[in-house]
């Protein structure tokens, strides 16, 4: 699984489909952190609720429960939906414009919206506060309609599939390996970021297609992640940058769209 806010989505909707227990939820988290809190994000929901507004320093409520609480509270108006986010600088579709809970979902990459489009719903983002706490943030907000019609799953692993052979090409592109240095070898590079990955369970509830197609993805951003971060040199240029990211955005873009899909058809079950 890609992030905390993907796994709480995948999760949490098995869950309120009857498909899972509270406590596989739990499980599922507990695989990104020992422990988990939640806050307040901004006033009204701290004025809302007994949390602590995390921008006062205040500490921060404690459990999983609370957090599950939230969610089918959320979830509970008509036509209610679980919604991932996956924003990065100058792609923030999906997000409800010039609120406190978009500009903390760029910074963090990711979050998790929660309510009826069109409608004040519930937003969710989690923040590391150390390396063994998650800290799942609450905001108010209204739930913007969705950016965009969803790729369909086929349409989903399709680019997924073109997107191994891209990102293989990008690698040997970027990357050279060092005849005798084992540790730079980028096939055990990838295999130790898929690793990292595969830690991450999914519902037995999910769909297969669904779950080829974060498979695939999660394989797409090892070798992604190791063609940037261990390139043959590095950029020199602005205009070598620039061909670097043109190189290698397309191909974070196209995960990102993937796993949307996928998520949010395991959401749905």
């Amino acid at each position: 699984m890609c992030s905390p806010s993907a796994t709480l989505t995948v999760w949490a909707g098995s869950w309120l489909a009857g498909n899972s227990a509270p406590d596989d939820v739990l499980e599922a988290l507990h695989a990104w952190a020992s422990r988990h809190t939640i806050a307040a994000g901004d006033p009204v929901t701290g004025g809302r609720s007994d949390l602590p507004w995390s921008s006062r320093g205040a500490a921060a409520g404690s459990g999983v429960m609370p957090l599950l609480k939230v969610i089918r509270e959320a979830m509970s108006a008509p036509q209610a939906q679980l919604r991932l986010v996956l924003p990065v600088p100058g792609d923030v579709r999906g997000l409800p414009v010039g609120t406190e809970f978009a500009a903390d979902a760029i910074e963090a990459e990711e979050g998790l919206l929660i309510g009826a489009p069109g409608a004040e719903g519930t937003g969710l983002i989690p923040l590391w506060a150390d390396d063994d706490t998650l800290q799942w943030t609450i905001y108010t907000v209204t739930v913007p309609p969705a950016a965009g019609p969803d790729l369909s799953l086929g349409e989903a692993e399709y680019t997924m599939r073109e997107a191994v052979r891209d990102a293989a090409d990008a690698l040997m592109k970027l990357h050279t390996t060092s005849i005798g240095a084992a540790d730079s070898d980028p096939r055990e590079l990838i295999e130790a970021e898929l690793a990292g990955y595969a830690r991450h369970d999914y519902p037995e509830s999910i769909p297969l297609r669904a779950k080829r197609i974060l498979d695939t993805a999660d394989h797409v951003a090892a070798i992604l992640t190791v063609a940037q971060r261990e390139p043959a040199s590095a950029p020199t240029s602005a205009s070598a940058i620039g061909a670097q990211e043109n190189l290698l955005r397309p191909l974070w873009d196209a995960i990102r769209a993937a796993r949307l899909v996928a998520v949010h058809a395991a959401a749905r079950g």
